[in-house]
Formats: structure tokens, sequence, C-alpha cells
């Protein structure tokens, strides 16, 4: 299925076609996703484990609530020779609002918290994601693209007190707005999402890129609002990575230096290359092999996404995602949860269910059936057994 072009969408945004009973589809697209994501955190709790401990209080949020609780500056690692893990590395918008929520409920502790606002930023990007998923391809792909999201197979994430699901809220509404021409929005939504994770530029970058062509196509004659979404979409991004510099006294650099410290820096794949090398000549630990599988199945996705001819926005915002997740090195076995907000990957994967769900219902029913499966286990293997960093 071809896909309106981005210009199409953004000249008329009241031809899209009209959509019955737009709520309930969104409410029952959000009650399936909950369904998925309810069922792992059971699966979790049968393991014996301390669940809660373990999806408030794991790798990541451990330094975003000692963020929360004392500011930057408070905890810094050597694990190893030439590494110092400090907490500068981390953006700020999510400990801000732990410590906000926990300010407003003092009656939970800073984990609580955590969780809520992940919990609460997971449903509003299933929203956000169903709406653009409807507004370019109707409600049941809509439909299957949230439930596709629930069921990766790093999608426990999306349960924990870790920043995809901030992230991810935040681009699919900043997306959603670009393709709908309401560019203040736009602007405003990828300032905050640039400072929730690094990685947050992507949406920026295609707020930017489409704000871009759009001034060519129209030869400069656009109204202010374009200029203004423009001007904020980078902001938050840049003021962050500015900040960090002066502090470090490098006002350029001082950030990738602190990134650079942790052992992740952006080589064009070398590192990555270099590491899935040796994994593939002496076998090892057994999500190494996986993330390899995902981030290659990303890029096979991506490729389909362009032969879809997806609007330009979700290109953009998909490609710097992807770019990022196979161009950088360091923790390898975090590449899959970099990819997590990545949603547009999905639409050519949720438009062939929809199609297969038409005429082959109980087909398309076992595919989504078996990803959930494997999402919640191999979800409970990450948390409980893996012992990696997620």
């Amino acid at each position: 299925m071809t896909e309106p072009s981005t210009t199409a969408l953004l000249d008329a945004p009241s031809a899209t076609i009209a959509r019955p009973r737009t709520t309930d589809t969104a409410l029952r697209a959000l009650a399936l996703f909950a369904a998925v994501r309810l069922t792992g955190m059971a699966a979790l709790a049968f393991t014996g484990e301390k669940s809660w401990a373990l999806l408030g209080r794991s790798w990541d949020s451990i330094w975003y609530l000692g963020i929360a609780a004392n500011g930057y500056g408070a905890r810094t690692l050597h694990p190893g020779p030439g590494l110092l893990y400090q907490d500068l590395a981390f953006f700020p918008l999510y400990p801000a609002l732990i410590r906000a929520a926990h300010t407003l409920l003092p009656m939970l502790d800073a984990g609580a918290c955590g969780l809520l606002i992940a919990w609460a930023a997971t449903a509003t990007a299933a929203l956000g994601i169903h709406r653009i998923g409807l507004r370019l391809h109707g409600p049941t792909a809509a439909t299957l693209l949230v439930v596709l999201w629930g069921v990766l197979p790093h999608s426990v994430v999306l349960s924990m007190g870790y920043t995809e699901p901030v992230l991810t809220a935040l681009a699919a509404w900043s997306l959603y707005a670009v393709l709908t021409g309401r560019w203040i929005w736009a602007g405003a939504l990828a300032a905050l999402a640039g400072l929730a994770r690094p990685n947050g530029f992507a949406v920026a970058a295609a707020v930017l890129a489409t704000a871009a062509w759009e001034l060519v196509r129209r030869r400069g004659r656009v109204p202010h609002r374009l200029w203004t979404g423009a001007l904020l979409a980078p902001a938050g991004w840049a003021a962050y990575v500015l900040w960090v510099g002066r502090r470090e006294g490098d006002l350029l650099g001082g950030y990738f230096a602190v990134q650079r410290a942790w052992g992740s820096t952006f080589d064009m794949g070398i590192g990555s290359a270099r590491f899935a090398r040796r994994m593939l000549l002496r076998g090892d630990h057994f999500v190494f092999p996986m993330a390899l599988v995902i981030v290659a199945a990303g890029v096979l996705l991506f490729a389909l996404l362009l032969l879809d001819r997806a609007p330009l926005p979700l290109l953009v915002y998909s490609g710097v995602l992807l770019s990022i997740a196979v161009c950088g090195s360091g923790f390898f076995e975090s590449k899959p949860r970099f990819l997590l907000p990545a949603f547009p990957l999905l639409l050519p994967l949720a438009c062939a269910l929809a199609r297969t769900s038409r005429t082959r219902p109980a087909q398309a029913l076992l595919v989504v059936g078996a990803l959930a499966g494997l999402s919640v286990a191999y979800g409970t293997y990450l948390l409980v057994y893996a012992h990696r960093p997620l």
C-alpha cells in the first residue's frame, strides 16, 4: 500500500479519510496493548523475583533516581581502564519528572513515581502511535501498529523506569503534529524530546527536515508558525549538550567527551562490526546474537518503509534512530532498546498483517500471538536471568 505523500498530508489535513468511532478504536488498541504488557508483568511476578524492584530499580533506572534525588555530579563510577561513568550522560527530563511527582505524591517512593511516569508515558505513546497509524492506513493497521510495538522483544522496557516511553510519547505526538501542520506543537514537543534522551534529537531532525522541504517546495512562502516550530525543535537537546559542555569546560565537545568516557561513540559502525565479528566467531551470551538479529530486522524494515514511500518526517525520525543504533559503539546489547522509539519501522508489518487479517484472520492472529509469547518470555529472561545491562 502506497502511503500519502508528506506534502499532501501537510497541505490538506481535512482531506484525511473519515474515521468512524476514532475513540473506540483507540481504546480498543490501548486495551490490547495493556493486555500484552500486563501479561509480561504477570510472567515476571511468577519468577519469584522482586518484580517491583526489578522494574523500578534496574540498570539505568538507578542513575535516573540518583539524579532525581541528588542532582548531577553525585555519582561517578570507574568500571575499568579508560572508562569513567558520569551521570551527566543522562538527560534531565525524566529525573525532573520523577522529582516533581515525588513532591506531589510524597507517600510514594521515587522508584514508584518513576514507574508511574513511565507507564503514563507508555499509554500516551500508544495513543499517539495509534493516531498516526489511523491517519495513514486506517483503524485495523493502526491497532496492529500499537500491538506490534507492545510485543517487540525488548518491550519489557516499556514497563520499566526507563526513558524510552517518555521519548516515544513526545515523538509520536510531535510527528503527528508535523503530519497535520501544527508546527508550534511539533517544535515544542520535539524540544522536550530532546531533553529526554541523547537520541531524542531524531525528533528535531524530523521536524527540521520537513520544515526545510516545505520551505523549498513553497519557495520561502511559509507561515511564521513553521519558522517558530523549526527554531523550537532542537532547543532542548542543544541546551543540555551546551550546559554539560560549559560544566566540563568544553562548550561544544564536553558532552561528547562524557559519552566517550562511557565507551559510547559514533564511529560509523566500526565498533559494532568488530563486536559482531567476535561474537559470531566465538559465540557469546544469548542477548548479543538476539540484539544483532533485531538490529538487522530494523534495517530491513527501514528499507520497506522507504519502498512504501512513508511520509518524510517518519523516514527521517526512524532513519536517525536506526543510524545511531547501527553506527554507535558501546553497549551492543542495548541497541534493540535504542530502537524501541522507532515505531514507524513497524508500519510495513502492520499493513501486511492488516491485509492478512481481512482474508486469513487466523494466520494474522497466530503471528501476533507468537510475537506476544516471544516478547513475554524474552522480556522475563532479559530482566531476571540475563544479568546484562538493558
